[in-house]
C-alpha cells in the first residue's frame, strides 16, 4: 500500500494519461512509478537481511538495536523512545505524509479528477478490503488475535509495483495506473483504521492544537504560499501534537499531506521562470541565480516539490528501514512449524491472498460489466485478476498493524509469518494469472503506441511534400499554453530537414480543461476550407486569450477569409465531423494529452523540443 514514490517537460504538458508510454504520463506519476519499482528491491533486501539477522548467532544484537533508547530534549520538551518506536512512529509519519501528498495530487489534478475513470478501481478497492477482513475474522481464533484484522486490508504499492515489473506484462502502465487508483482507498481507510482502532488514550487539548495546525496548513495552501519551509515546520508540529494526543503518528502524516494543495503549472509563472533563467544566463550573479531558482520553484506547486524531495527518502530509506526493524522474526526452535500450523498465520495469509484476489477481481469485473464504469484501455480481465493477486502483498502496513495490534510476541510472530507468506503466495498467484492471461491473448496492459489512422494528404493538415520520407504528426489543442510554445517546432524542423519532412497537425481539444478549444479547432478547419488553415492556426496560437466566438470572427477577418462563409462553415456537420475524426484517431492511437507527437507511426515520448524530435526523426 505504500506510495513512496512519482523531464520537467511533461510536467508542463496538459494533463496526460506508458515503458515508452511512461513519458506520456504526468511527471509526478512517472517518477512515482520508477521510484517504487526501485524501492521494492531495497525493501526485499532489507526483509531478507532482517530474517537472516534475527535467525543468526547474532540475533541478540538485532533485538538490542531496536530496543536502544534515543531521545530529543529541548528545554522542558523531552521526547524519548526506543529505535523501534522511532521507526514506527516517526519515520512512518513521513511515509504517510508522502501518501497524503500523492492522494491530494490525484484528487486535485490527477486520475481522481475524472470520476468516470475512478468508479471501477474505487469500488474494487472497497471489495478488496471487506472480503479480506471477513476471511480473516472467519479463520482467525478469537481473543487478542482478532485485533489484527486490519493487517489484511492494505496493499504495499511499492512491493506491488516491483512484483508487477517482474511477473507482469512487459508493458503495463495502464494496469499500473488502475492499481494506483485502487490503492487510494487502501491508503485513506488503512490510516483511518489505525487512528481509530490502534491509538492510545486520546487527550483533548493536543487534538485542538492538531485542528489549529491543520487549519493553518490549509490556509497557507489556499493563499498560494509557495515556499516549502512553513509547511515542513507545521507538519513537524502537527506530528508532535498527534503524539501528545495519543493518536498514531500516521494520522499526522496523512492529514498533513492531504492539506497541502496541488495544481497544474500556470503559464504566466512558467514564462516568468524562463525569463529569470535567461537573465541568469546573461548575468550569472548570485542574486540573479537566487531569483531564477525562486521563479522555478514558484512555477511548481508545493505538493509536487515536496513529493520530489521526499519520495526518494521514503522509498530508499524509510520503508527499507521499517522492513529491517519489523520483519526480523526468529524462526528457530520450531517457531516456523508452529506458525504454519497456526490459525492466525493462515487467517492473515488467506485474507491477503484469497481476499484481495477475489474481492478486487470480482468487484472490478462485476462493476465494469454492470456499467458502473469501464476498465482502462488496454487492460483486460486477466490483467485485472493478475493485479488483484499481487495486491495480496500487504507487507508495510500489514506489519505496522501487527505490531500495533498484538502484544503477545508469539501471536505477533505468527501474524508476521502470515504477512511474509502472503507476499510469496500473492506473487506466485500473480505470475500464474498473468501467464494464463497471455495464453488467452492478453499481452501488454498498455495504451496503443502506433498511429491508428495513417496520414492522408487529402484530409490532413500537412506542411511539406506529401511524399516526404520523414513524418512528424502533432496532436494539439489551441487553448493549451504549452502547445503554443511548441507550435514553432514544426517550422524549425522543416528548416532543418527541408523537403525531407512533412509536418502534420491534428486536433485534440481537451474540452474538460480548455472549454474554448473545440470551437477554436473548428475555426481552423473552417479556415482550411478556404485554403487558410495555417494562417488561422498561427493566429489562434498567437491569441490564446481571445478564442470566443466574436474573437474567432475577428481572426477570420485578419487572415483574409470570407467571413460569411466562415461563420456558416463553423457549425457545419463537415467541420464538426472533421474535428471529431481527429479526436477519435487520437484516442485510438493512445494520445491522451497535448502536445503529443508521433515520429512516423510511433508515439514519441519524453521532451518535445526541436533537438530531441530531430534526433528521433533521424533515428527513426
Amino acid at each position: 500500500m505504500a506510495r513512496e514514490s512519482r523531464g520537467r517537460h511533461d510536467a508542463a504538458r496538459s494533463q496526460t494519461r506508458r515503458r515508452s508510454l511512461v513519458g506520456q504520463l504526468p511527471t509526478p506519476l512517472r517518477a512515482f512509478l520508477a521510484t517504487e519499482a526501485g524501492g521494492a528491491l531495497l525493501l526485499l533486501v532489507a526483509t531478507a537481511v532482517a530474517l537472516v539477522w534475527a535467525n543468526s548467532p547474532w540475533s541478540g544484537s538485532y533485538e538490542a538495536l531496536w530496543g536502544t533508547e534515543a531521545g530529543i530534549r529541548v528545554g522542558a520538551l523531552d521526547l524519548a523512545m526506543d529505535l523501534g518506536h522511532w521507526v514506527n512512529d516517526a519515520l512512518m509519519a513521513l511515509f504517510f505524509f508522502v501518501i497524503g501528498l500523492e492522494v491530494r495530487r490525484e484528487l486535485s489534478v490527477g486520475e481522481l479528477t475524472d470520476r468516470r475513470r475512478v468508479t471501477v478501481p474505487l469500488l474494487a478497492g472497497v471489495g478488496g478490503m471487506l472480503l479480506p477482513a471477513a476471511i480473516f475474522l472467519l479463520v482467525a481464533p478469537g481473543g487478542e488475535a482478532a485485533r489484527a484484522w486490519a493487517a489484511v486490508i492494505g496493499t504495499d504499492t511499492a512491493f506491488l509495483l516491483g512484483a508487477l515489473a517482474v511477473v507482469g506484462p512487459r508493458l503495463s502502465t495502464q494496469l499500473r495506473v488502475f492499481l494506483l487508483t485502487l490503492t487510494v482507498v487502501d491508503d485513506v481507510v488503512a490510516v483511518s483504521v489505525i487512528g481509530l482502532f490502534y491509538s492510545g488514550e486520546v487527550r483533548v487539548l493536543p487534538m485542538v492544537l492538531m485542528a489549529a495546525l491543520g487549519a493553518v496548513i490549509a490556509l497557507l495552501s489556499s493563499r498560494g504560499v509557495w515556499r516549502t519551509a512553513p509547511y515542513a515546520a507545521l507538519v513537524v508540529l502537527l506530528w508532535l501534537a498527534t503524539v501528545e494526543a495519543g493518536l498514531h503518528a500516521s494520522i499526522a502524516g496523512m492529514l498533513g499531506g492531504l492539506l497541502v494543495g496541488a495544481s497544474r503549472p500556470r503559464r504566466d509563472r512558467v514564462l516568468e521562470a524562463a525569463e529569470r533563467v535567461r537573465a541568469f544566463a546573461q548575468s550569472p550573479m548570485v542574486e540573479v541565480g537566487r531569483s531564477a531558482r525562486a521563479g522555478l520553484e514558484r512555477s511548481m506547486s508545493v505538493n509536487e516539490r515536496l513529493q520530489a524531495a521526499l519520495h526518494p527518502w521514503s522509498s530508499y530509506v524509510v520503508v527499507p528501514v521499517f522492513a529491517l526493524a519489523n520483519a526480523g522474526v526468529d524462526l528457530r526452535g520450531g517457531v516456523l512449524a508452529d506458525a504454519l500450523s497456526s490459525r492466525l498465520t493462515w487467517a492473515v495469509a488467506l485474507g491477503l491472498v484469497v481476499g484481495k484476489f477475489v474481492g478486487i477481481g470480482t468487484t472490478a469485473l462485476l462493476a465494469a460489466r454492470l456499467g458502473a464504469g469501464s476498465l482502462p484501455v488496454g487492460v483486460g480481465r486477466g490483467h485485472v485478476l493478475g493485479g488483484a493477486a499481487l495486491s495480496g502483498i500487504g507487507f508495510t502496513v500489514s506489519l505496522l498493524v501487527v505490531g500495533l495490534a498484538l502484544d503477545d510476541p508469539v501471536l505477533r510472530d505468527e501474524a508476521t509469518v502470515g504477512v511474509l507468506l502472503a507476499a510469496l503466495l500473492a506473487t506466485a498467484l500473480g505470475w500464474a494469472t498473468f501467464r494464463l492471461a497471455a495464453l488467452r491473448g492478453e499481452g501488454d496492459a498498455d495504451l496503443p503506441r502506433r498511429l491508428a489512422r495513417p496520414v492522408d494528404p487529402e484530409v490532413d493538415h500537412v506542411k511539406g511534400p506529401a511524399d516526404a520520407p520523414l513524418t512528424l504528426v502533432e496532436y494539439g489543442d489551441y487553448e493549451c499554453p504549452f502547445c503554443a510554445r511548441a507550435t514553432g517546432v514544426g517550422d524549425e524542423l522543416r528548416r532543418r530537414f527541408g523537403d525531407r519532412l512533412r509536418y502534420v497537425f491534428r486536433h485534440l481539444p481537451l474540452h474538460d480543461v480548455h472549454p474554448r478549444a473545440e470551437l477554436a479547432a473548428r475555426a481552423a478547419v473552417a479556415a482550411g476550407l478556404q485554403g487558410r488553415f495555417w494562417q488561422m492556426h498561427e493566429a489562434l496560437y498567437a491569441h490564446q486569450d481571445a478564442l470566443d466566438y466574436d474573437d474567432l470572427v475577428g481572426h477570420a477577418q485578419d487572415v483574409g477569409l470570407d467571413v460569411d462563409r466562415f461563420v456558416r462553415d463553423l457549425d457545419s456537420p463537415e467541420v464538426v465531423l472533421r474535428v471529431r475524426d481527429d479526436v477519435a484517431s487520437a484516442e485510438a492511437s493512445g494520445a491522451r494529452g497535448t502536445p503529443t507527437f508521433f515520429v512516423g507511426e510511433e508515439r514519441h515520448t519524453g521532451p518535445w523540443d526541436a533537438e530531441t524530435l530531430a534526433r528521433a526523426l533521424e533515428e527513426g
